[in-house]
């Protein structure tokens, strides 16, 4: 493969933004890819893959390298290192002169049999790991360091599975089903398929097949009273209106303006009508006289630490610290408790994250039935990324008694 030099000069100016200025990688990658049209596809993927690769496997790469980098030449040292391991023959460019290809491999070997350096985590992160998960913490972190899948929701209230899925076939996409969600398609060709005029028209939503597990496992009918209270840009709230059939009302609470304008106008492209927006200080006036048990059923996907997508957001690797998820534990038990007594009796509410550690699921749940005497479990799933291949959820299903 012949490198060109300006595709990788954009690759290191992505990973500028993301490991030295702490930018977002999938924001950093998307208006890189948005601002430079005349790339071909080949162009695109080489620099998405090149970007997203190098800052998952940056802990790896500096082993190999015996050096903690910083600064522009470092990330030239990092592509370098990557390419030299995919046994891509280098250019005589200066970026690459001081890369020493036998100490690199001899280097490689030996992390191998470190798993904190073979996957590419912190040191805080694998102890935790291995604490509160034991031997299948190497499976998953394994796993979690495998790219995402791309996956639909085909739209219900606008058109139907087969009619999506004949659609992409004719127009040559590669796709797969899965028996775990019943309106979900796998794609396997690389496509921005938000410029698709299907998705434009509101007929499929980009969403992962674990995170189209949780809305049916509230198990929300027609005509319920159904309150949101994480969100977000509102893919679930989405979900939910569809499996409802546009009757009822969908209370999508977040404490994001932004995100809840996005999820305003996906609404409407998705033809929701009983999706209602409102802003958490808003919720919080409100909740003495009119939510009081006013819900028939309500979904809590709180904020987490995100172990179980690290796939689709590597760099938050580097971000996250053990202060974080502990100070994220006491946010996670307290929506529980603000949420708790807006539930009517018999209603059923459902606990979910994208963690996988239990101390943000099983425990917390626990620790929540301890507290709170007229709850019950009635389920709990936990999707494996090991097991299934897709994205790390945990969701439980809380009955009022």
């Amino acid at each position: 493969m012949k490198l060109h030099r300006n595709l990788c000069q954009a690759v290191i100016n992505a990973l500028k933004d993301i490991l030295l200025d702490k930018k977002q990688a999938d924001v950093t990658v998307s208006n890189l890819l948005q601002s430079n049209k005349s790339w071909g596809a080949r162009d695109r993927n080489f620099i998405a893959d090149n970007v997203y690769h190098i800052v998952r496997y940056k802990r790896l790469y500096e082993f190999c390298l015996n050096d903690e980098l910083f600064g522009e030449v470092s990330l030239w040292k990092l592509l370098g290192t990557k390419l030299i391991l995919e046994e891509t023959e280098l250019p005589a460019w200066e970026d690459f002169a001081v890369l020493n290809k036998e100490e690199i491999l001899v280097r490689i070997a030996e992390a191998n049999s470190i798993r904190k350096i073979r996957e590419s985590i912190p040191d805080w992160l694998d102890e935790l790991g291995q604490k509160e998960l034991g031997q299948t913490w190497e499976k998953e972190i394994a796993a979690l360091n495998t790219p995402a899948r791309f996956s639909i929701r085909v739209n219900t209230l606008k058109t139907n599975f087969e009619i999506i899925k004949r659609l992409l076939v004719d127009e040559g996409v590669n796709l797969s089903e899965t028996p775990l969600a019943p309106n979900a398609l796998i794609i396997n060709t690389k496509k921005n398929f938000r410029n698709h005029a299907a998705y434009k028209n509101g007929l499929f939503e980009v969403q992962d097949i674990s995170s189209q597990l949780i809305a049916p496992f509230l198990e929300a009918a027609p005509g319920m009273n159904v309150i949101d209270g994480c969100a977000g840009a509102g893919g679930k709230s989405l979900h939910l209106a569809a499996l409802m059939q546009n009757d009822g009302e969908i209370l999508s609470v977040d404490i994001h303006e932004k995100k809840l304008n996005e999820l305003e106008k996906r609404a409407s492209r998705a033809g929701c009508k009983i999706i209602k927006p409102l802003h958490a200080t808003k919720l919080t006036r409100h909740f003495q006289g009119l939510l009081q048990s006013f819900a028939d059923r309500i979904l809590l996907d709180v904020p987490c630490s995100g172990t179980g997508v690290l796939r689709r957001k590597p760099d938050a690797k580097w971000s996250l610290t053990k202060k974080f998820i502990d100070e994220l534990k006491l946010t996670q038990s307290q929506i529980l408790d603000e949420y708790a007594a807006m539930l009517k009796k018999g209603g059923l509410l459902v606990y979910s994250t994208c963690s996988i550690l239990p101390s943000e699921n099983e425990l917390q749940v626990k620790a929540f039935l301890e507290r709170h005497k007229e709850f019950q479990l009635i389920e709990e799933k936990r999707i494996s990324p090991a097991v299934t291949g897709f994205d790390g959820f945990y969701m439980a299903k809380l009955k009022k008694v």
